[in-house]
């Protein structure tokens, strides 16, 4: 086939403007049908969606005729609808350029209220990430306090990040079968922010990108900020529809697929070695890059550790492939330490782009980070046993209190794909909540709403004893009775 540029962007068919199109909107509300009153109805639900984050801020709303339209509905409901957003606060308007979006005073958004809102009685296990033991940390800064000393009368600026973790990051990759210099590696924020400088660079607004259906939300969210157009390819519990993945490729013709091969985030799935191969001829054809999410690759509890997805493409592995990774999940995610391996001119212009950012991340993680990464073949054994008791433990209780749901035991990752027999999972959340549980229900790791009602991911990072009473608590509230369900949305990406 003919070269293609590393750098290229694809066409751009976003608009310039930050305006939300009338059909997109209508895919993200109910029906109005039958709804009294319906303008209260909609404008309910449009603040809801800006709260969850599914409608961005500052952002221009459809023009009422246009709306009326696509909806079905009186243009004088979408007048009040819109009267009703500004005099809540989620809308304010600007004479002459219509109506845009607005957080209400003293309002948090949903997503981050979420994350950020743990009570102290609750039980987390919404956020599937293990914490590190104390005395590792403790060992850790007494190690790492003279290699801070020789850093102290330096700018301390490392846009690259700093050359030893560079160096001891490549030999990872490279002892894991996959040849790779310094100079193919970033170190970055975290895998999200590996993800997120990535999509800036390769991708423009309007460009598509294929993505897994279900997958981690917040990359999922990272896509719909970019203003990217994301096709969604189905992951069931016996994992990815090669010959699905395959025909959307070559149908749609990506700018960019980003894919969890290895312990897939929530269902467990581990690609196959083939599967892998199928995937990079298909990509290598419609020259579609690859980014590749490793952030559980070192988790593997009942096989042997995968090798890297890109050594699958031959000598170096060189191809149109971002590989990111992070200590968050081996480690703990309090070091906000992570990384990419790309070619090293897609890395030089990486780094260029993100010392318009933050110029460089701290040198105390970073240097924390180096020496976890040198103690890994002592410290990485104790974390997968640790993994094993859990997860061992999570079952029988779910087993014993549960005994209606149904999961796939997974050969690594962190967290069990449960199935509940019942499209349940958003109330439950939600009466588990009031019960001391904070978990999100399926729907929250879907490409679009009203889909895995079903499913709930539950981690098995917490000890033993809390995953029991995590279950016992949201076996009872399950007892009590849950609240309806929310109305369904149409699915607000259309593949």
């Amino acid at each position: 086939m003919d070269a293609v540029d590393p750098l290229r962007r694809g066409d751009r068919t976003g608009r310039s403007d930050r305006t939300l199109g009338s059909r997109q909107l209508a895919a993200m509300l109910p029906d109005p049908t039958g709804m009294r009153p319906a303008f209260r109805h909609l404008a309910r639900q449009i603040g809801d969606l800006i709260l969850d984050g599914r409608i961005a801020l500052h952002v221009r709303l459809p023009a009422e005729r246009e709306l009326a339209a696509a909806l079905n509905t009186s243009r004088a409901t979408v007048t009040a609808v819109y009267d009703l957003l500004r005099e809540n606060g989620y809308a304010y308007s600007r004479q002459g350029s219509g109506t845009w979006t607005a957080m209400p005073e003293g309002r948090t958004p949903r997503r981050i209220a979420r994350f950020l809102e743990t009570p102290d009685a609750a039980i987390d296990l919404a956020r599937a990430a293990p914490g590190l033991p104390e005395h590792v940390l403790a060992d850790a800064l007494v190690h790492i306090a003279p290699h801070l000393a020789r850093h102290a009368d330096t700018p301390g600026y490392h846009p690259y990040g700093l050359p030893d973790l560079r160096a001891a990051i490549a030999e990872r990759f490279t002892r894991r079968g996959l040849a790779t210099v310094p100079e193919q590696i970033l170190v970055t924020a975290g895998a999200q922010h590996a993800l997120t400088l990535t999509v800036g660079l390769l991708c423009g607004p309007g460009d598509r990108v294929m993505a897994e259906n279900p997958s981690y939300p917040n990359a999922l969210e990272a896509l719909r900020r970019a203003r990217l157009r994301p096709v969604s390819v189905p992951v069931t519990d016996t994992g990815w529809d090669i010959e699905v993945v395959e025909s959307t490729l070559s149908q749609v013709v990506p700018q960019l697929a980003y894919l969890i091969p290895d312990f897939h985030n929530p269902t467990g799935c581990l690609m196959p070695g083939h599967d892998r191969e199928r995937v990079l001829r298909a990509a290598e054809r419609t020259g579609t890059w690859l980014v590749i999410d490793e952030t559980l690759t070192d988790l593997a509890l009942d096989v042997p550790a995968p090798q890297p997805f890109a050594s699958h493409a031959g000598p170096g592995g060189n191809g149109q492939i971002v590989t990111i990774g992070s200590m968050s999940k081996t480690h703990w995610a309090g070091l906000r330490i992570g990384w990419l391996r790309a070619p090293s001119q897609v890395v030089t212009e990486l780094a260029g782009q993100r010392m318009a950012n933050d110029m460089g991340g701290s040198v105390v993680d970073q240097l924390l980070a180096l020496h976890l990464l040198t103690r890994a073949e002592e410290l990485l054994p104790t974390r997968l046993e640790q993994l094993r008791t859990r997860r061992a433990a999570l079952s029988e209780a779910l087993a014993e209190h549960m005994p209606r749901w149904t999961w796939r035991t997974p050969a690594g990752g962190l967290s069990l794909w449960v199935d509940l027999g019942e499209p349940i999972a958003s109330p439950l959340a939600e009466q588990a909540r009031e019960c001391g549980v904070r978990i999100e229900g399926g729907g929250y790791f879907g490409a679009y709403p009203g889909i895995f009602e079903q499913r709930m991911r539950i981690p098995y990072t917490a000890t033993p004893d809390a995953l029991r009473e995590a279950v016992q608590r949201m076996a009872a509230a399950l007892a009590d009775g849950l609240p309806p369900a929310p109305a369904a949305r149409r699915p607000r990406w259309i593949a």
